[in-house]
């Protein structure tokens, strides 16, 4: 079976179950500095298992895409005064003193 020739979020799944157990793939991607770094690992873990995914297909397509976001710390999206999500939640819910929140008008 040609596994390039799967649509790409089963050969992404394949690549994840592939890297379940993988101990030096993992460490080398714990190893990584920024989300760039993982990509190189993941491309070369895809193009030795035969998936022949590409760089932007890692980079979009989840849980790839969201590992990298983790690793690079940015958020997928922004709520309320542009600040990213996982920094927003820091504050538990607290609002910081002398910040009013503004409403966004979602309703």
């Amino acid at each position: 079976m040609d596994l390039q020739s799967l649509p790409v979020g089963q050969r992404i799944n394949a690549l994840v179950k592939a890297l379940n157990g993988a101990k030096r793939t993992n460490e080398a991607l714990a190893r990584c500095r920024n989300g760039e770094e993982m990509l190189d690992v993941l491309l070369d873990a895809s193009a030795k298992l035969g998936l022949g995914l590409t760089r932007e297909q890692l980079a979009s397509t989840p849980p790839i895409r969201d590992w990298v976001w983790w690793k690079n710390k940015e958020a997928v999206f922004t709520i309320g005064d542009n600040k990213p999500r996982y920094q927003q939640d820091g504050g538990q819910g607290q609002q910081p003193s002398g910040e009013r929140r503004r409403f966004l008008g979602l309703f």
